[in-house]
């Protein structure tokens, strides 16, 4: 059995996951995330798509192509017909969960046009935002942990959001599991970067040995 002190050092696996993890899955989507209202609406989307079980390169190919069909806020989603985001989805891939899916988009953007009149910066200032997430049709827990660990970079409140995928990534790396331990191991701005690297740790095991690898051999 190998000792942990024979074992890289947790500053040594985050170096070599983040040197493999160079864009947060918003960041893939094509989604430049601020604190304004459609990035956050985009990154929401997004959440929807990744809280399936489905890949998340797929998720993330559908979430592109509903972009790049013009659906960027609640408005147009709301707007745009079932069969166009059924369209859109079915072009990224996603085509397990179209139909059900693209009800749900229009649902969803249609409770934050009237609850929040689209703007997410609204919802973060309710008692309990996670909870209010949970309002959104399409979004469950999965769907709200995604979200929360993807805007805490801009919604600092909510840092350090280390997700359960996160945390069983960060497990396998051999990485301590408490957030705020974490945390402690890379600057503010690299957090959401690390909380995606760890997720993709949890999904894929060869690339978890591969970090480990890079690891010891530093």
């Amino acid at each position: 059995m190998t000792n942990k002190s024979d074992s890289p050092s947790d500053e040594a696996v985050v170096r070599a996951l983040l040197d493999r993890q160079r864009h947060t899955y918003p960041q893939q989507a094509g989604i430049r995330l601020r604190d304004t209202p459609a990035p956050l609406y985009q990154t929401l989307v997004l959440a929807n798509l990744l809280s399936a079980r489905i890949r998340a390169d797929t998720a993330v190919a559908a979430a592109r192509e509903l972009f790049d069909a013009g659906l960027r806020d609640p408005r147009s989603m709301a707007d745009a017909s079932w069969q166009a985001r059924v369209d859109a989805l079915g072009r990224g891939g996603y085509r397990r969960y179209d139909e059900r899916t693209s009800t749900l988009l229009g649902k969803g953007a249609e409770l934050l046009l009237e609850r929040y009149g689209g703007d997410l910066r609204r919802l973060r200032e309710e008692p309990d935002p996670r909870k209010a997430l949970l309002d959104v049709p399409g979004i469950g827990p999965t769907g709200a942990d995604i979200f929360l660990r993807s805007v805490q970079g801009v919604w600092p409140e909510f840092a350090p959001h280390i997700d359960r995928k996160a945390q069983e990534g960060a497990e396998r790396l051999g990485l301590p599991t408490s957030p705020d331990r974490l945390s402690e191991l890379v600057d503010d701005h690299d957090l959401p970067l690390l909380a995606d690297g760890l997720v993709h740790a949890a999904l894929d095991k060869p690339l978890a040995d591969e970090v480990l690898a890079a690891a010891e051999s530093a």
